[in-house]
């Protein structure tokens, strides 16, 4: 039998996104603290906010986008990205959201796949938000620079049209159209409704208060809002909670701790890079963190000795949420107090898990264990709930692969179970190494490697040896920094020692690479597939 939610079933509503965040708010909430955008100091309210967004909304219909239409966000955190994202959705169209790091050519695929009319960009990310809209066949005027003193986001404010009369169905207009990473595969489009969003926002936002939210909270952002974790969970689900969101452009460790000094942030979403970082870096002891009560980690799993290293050096709670793009994203939340620490708990309202055998042809169910202690047997989640997606933009067959006819969504994670039900990621089932018949989880390598004191990041990926076409683990580790800001010399035969004695013979790590950084997506993943064909050091 699946795992349901241990939490009370909710009614969704049936309204837009806009609608649930903003048409409720009371006289009361208008004048309440919305976001402060870090990078240029303004502070707007509720009420300035939705104003902002209907402005917007109506700069855009003059323009001629409506239902139907696809408007591509190329932006930072900021005050600018939550006016235009919420304003596309304002004016009923569709909102494609552009990673910050794209190269020209990424914009141009996303742009022409999207089907994009319009072009939203910052200059502050350089020339790929324009160059690539042109290589898509977007004119001149379909591109606007939102930081343009002239033709920007102040300019479009100022032209003060009305936003316009607009009649969706919640459930199957397309709201956004975040492409997935891209970490295993090919970037794919992702049609999520404004009633998955919705779903998503009423299953995650009473969570976050019983975690140690309160309307009085102020929340780092700093998690990208074009990545489906910042967008919904961070920006969305603070606006619908009435707290005060504190923007990032991007992470900068100083600025990262000044502003919860200056701002008094209590509650802040991290990926596990930053959590090592809040873990080990020496800067940390340098500012006043007494604000910070809870560090929520998502984007990717959490080793629960990492977890316990930040829980002591701050004084905080951490947590653990699982989601991804296809989800809304959030499909499981721990539970402060509750639920152990290298687990991500139980899933949300309205949400069915299952784990199930991939060896098996008729994908068998593996069941929760009998006994306190134990874990089942791994295998791959899938999970339903209304925040499933429609499914993948004009990819039928990747769609009914992943998305199953009665409502099963394949997470690709493997996972196991404890005796009550709570879940623990293993790894990507795409990722795992196959040494001698037996599986190895990189992630359980990355998260021994990453407690070893002169470690400051760490990978692993399979390497095929090419004199006996084994597949092997190969470690990527960078070094710690000392307080006088100069890598740690690392022995690679002393660890590939240290860690075999502590892991089972066929998990050992057969070749230690030295790096100067493990690269990841904007929201925390490691990209292995980037570290495959790294060359081997002689």
């Amino acid at each position: 039998m699946p795992v349901p939610s241990p939490h009370r079933t909710i009614e969704i509503p049936d309204v837009s996104v806009y609608d649930l965040l903003f048409s409720s708010l009371t006289p009361a909430e208008l004048g309440r603290t919305a976001l402060t955008d870090s990078a240029t100091g303004t502070t707007v309210t509720f009420g300035e906010l939705r104003r902002q967004v209907d402005l917007f909304a109506g700069a855009l219909a003059h323009r001629g986008i409506g239902v139907g239409d696809v408007v591509a966000l190329h932006a930072p955190n900021s005050l600018a990205f939550a006016v235009a994202f919420h304003g596309i959705l304002r004016a009923g169209g569709t909102v494609t959201t552009v990673g910050a790091l794209g190269t020209a050519g990424d914009v141009a695929k996303q742009v022409t796949a999207s089907g994009a009319s319009l072009m939203l960009t910052v200059g502050l990310l350089g020339t790929a938000g324009v160059e690539g809209a042109k290589d898509a066949g977007l004119a001149d005027s379909a591109i606007i620079d939102l930081a343009s003193a002239d033709a920007g986001l102040a300019s479009l404010l100022g032209e003060g049209h009305a936003a316009p009369a607009v009649t969706v169905d919640p459930a199957t207009h397309v709201a956004v159209l975040p492409f997935s990473s891209g970490t295993t595969g090919i970037p794919k489009g992702v049609e999520l409704s404004h009633r998955n969003l919705v779903a998503n926002i009423v299953q995650v936002g009473p969570l976050l208060l019983k975690n140690g939210q309160t309307p009085d909270s102020v929340i780092m952002a700093v998690l990208p809002f074009f990545h489906i974790y910042g967008m919904n969970v961070l920006l969305n689900s603070s606006l619908y909670n009435r707290t005060h969101l504190v923007t990032m452009p991007s992470f900068d460790l100083p600025r990262f701790l000044e502003l919860h000094q200056e701002h008094h942030i209590d509650f802040t979403f991290v990926a596990p890079p930053i959590a090592v970082v809040l873990a080990k870096h020496p800067l940390i002891d340098r500012y006043d963190l007494t604000s910070l009560t809870t560090v929520l980690s998502g984007a990717a799993a959490l080793d629960d000795k990492l977890a316990e290293a930040v829980q002591r050096r701050l004084g905080v709670a951490v947590l653990q949420g699982f989601g991804m793009t296809e989800a809304s994203p959030v499909t499981h939340v721990s539970s402060r107090g509750e639920t152990p620490l290298a687990s991500i708990g139980l899933p949300v309202a309205n949400t069915e898990c299952k784990v199930v055998d991939l060896t098996d042809p008729d994908f068998h169910e593996i069941l929760p264990p009998g006994n306190e202690g134990e874990r089942s047997d791994a295998g791959e989640m899938w999970v339903r709930g209304p925040q499933v997606m429609l499914g993948y933009l004009n990819n039928e067959e990747a769609t009914e692969v992943t998305l199953l006819r009665d409502g099963w969504l394949r997470t690709g994670d493997i996972v196991q179970y404890d005796y009550e039900g709570n879940v623990y990621v293993v790894d990507r089932a795409k990722e795992l190494i196959k040494y001698k018949g037996y599986q190895v989880a990189p992630a359980e390598l990355e998260a021994l490697l990453m407690s070893h004191e002169g470690i400051a990041d760490a990978a692993v990926v399979g390497y095929i040896r090419p004199d006996d076409g084994e597949e092997v683990p190969r470690a990527f580790v960078v070094p710690q920094v000392g307080l006088d800001g100069s890598p740690v010399a690392v022995d690679k035969e002393e660890l590939i020692a240290w860690v075999a004695a502590r892991v089972a013979p066929y998990k050992k790590i057969r070749m230690v690479e030295i790096a100067e950084v493990i690269p990841k997506s904007g929201t925390g993943k490691i990209l292995r597939k980037d570290l495959r064909d790294v060359p081997v050091s002689v």
